[in-house]
C-alpha cells in the first residue's frame, strides 16, 4: 500500500458560525481500509460528504484517483460507491430490482446490471432471496442489500458509513467477512463506525476526529500503544481518552 488514492488537503467547512471541519488533512493508500471515527458532532459526516462530492468545501480540496472533488466531481462519482447509514432502498421492489436500478444509475446496461446484481447478492448470501420484496426483509438483510448496491459498477473507492448499525450478530459477521474479502482483494475503503472493535479488526489505519479536527491518526496498534500495552488496551480506551466521556447528544 504505497500508492496514494485519496488525498484530503486542509479541508474547511462551516455552517453559519459553526466550524464543522477545521483544517482536516489525511491520505488513504490504494487498497487500504481507513477508519474515520469520532463522537457525534465531531465532523466526520461532513468530511465524508465532502469526499463523496455531496458538499463542496469552503477551503481545501480532495483528490480521489487523480480527480479533484472541487473541479471534477463527476469523475469522482464514477469511481466511488457509497453505502450510507440510512438505508437507500425501494421497499416495494425486489432485491434484484433494487440492485439493477442502482446499477443502471451508475451506467450499466440492463444485462450488465443484472449479472452484477446476482454476483453481489451471492456475496451477501442472498441469491435465494433475489426475487423477494425488500419490505419483507429483516434489518440485517436490508443492510446487506445496502452494501450490495454500493458495489454496483465496481467502484474503486467504497464509503461504508456505519454499515452494521442495529443488526443481528449473524448479519454483522457476514458483512465483516464481505469487507475482509474486499480488503484482501485490494479495495480501497473509508469506514466509519461507533463500534471500536470493528475498526480494530478491519482497518489498516484509523483517524479519530473531534471538534472538526483530526486528533489522532495511526494503526490501531499504534494508537493503543500511546496509552498502554496494546495487548491490554482497547481502541475504545484510546477513543475515550482522546474525546472524553461526556455525552454527545
Amino acid at each position: 500500500m504505497t500508492d496514494t488514492f485519496v488525498s484530503a488537503d486542509n479541508l474547511h467547512k462551516s455552517f453559519n458560525d459553526h466550524k464543522a471541519v477545521n483544517g482536516v488533512s489525511f491520505s488513504i493508500a490504494k487498497g487500504e481500509v481507513f477508519g474515520l471515527l469520532g463522537p457525534n458532532g465531531a465532523g466526520k459526516t461532513t468530511t465524508i460528504r465532502i469526499l463523496s462530492t455531496i458538499l463542496e468545501p469552503d477551503h481545501g480540496d480532495v483528490t480521489i484517483g487523480g480527480h479533484s472533488v472541487r473541479h471534477n466531481p463527476g469523475a469522482v462519482r464514477e469511481i466511488i460507491g457509497v453505502c450510507p447509514q440510512d438505508l437507500a432502498l425501494y421497499p416495494d421492489l425486489s432485491a434484484l430490482d433494487n440492485l439493477v436500478f442502482f446499477g443502471r444509475m451508475v451506467g450499466l446496461d440492463g444485462r450488465q446490471a443484472k449479472a452484477q446484481a446476482m454476483t453481489n447478492l451471492e456475496k451477501m448470501g442472498l441469491e435465494d432471496r433475489a426475487r423477494g420484496r425488500v419490505e419483507q426483509f429483516s434489518g440485517g438483510m436490508k443492510r446487506r442489500i445496502n452494501l450490495a448496491i454500493a458495489l454496483m459498477g465496481h467502484p474503486q473507492l467504497l464509503f461504508l458509513d456505519e454499515p452494521t448499525v442495529g443488526i443481528d450478530p449473524q448479519s454483522r459477521n457476514m458483512i465483516y467477512d464481505t469487507i475482509e474479502g474486499l480488503r484482501d482483494g485490494g479495495m480501497t475503503i473509508l469506514y466509519t463506525t461507533h463500534y471500536m472493535e470493528e475498526a480494530d479488526r478491519l482497518c489498516h489505519r484509523v483517524a479519530i476526529m473531534d471538534g472538526g479536527t483530526i486528533v489522532a491518526l495511526d494503526t490501531p496498534r499504534g494508537l493503543k500503544s500511546t496509552i498502554g500495552a496494546p495487548e491490554r488496551v482497547t481502541l475504545e480506551d484510546v477513543f475515550l481518552n482522546l474525546t472524553g466521556r461526556g455525552l454527545r447528544d
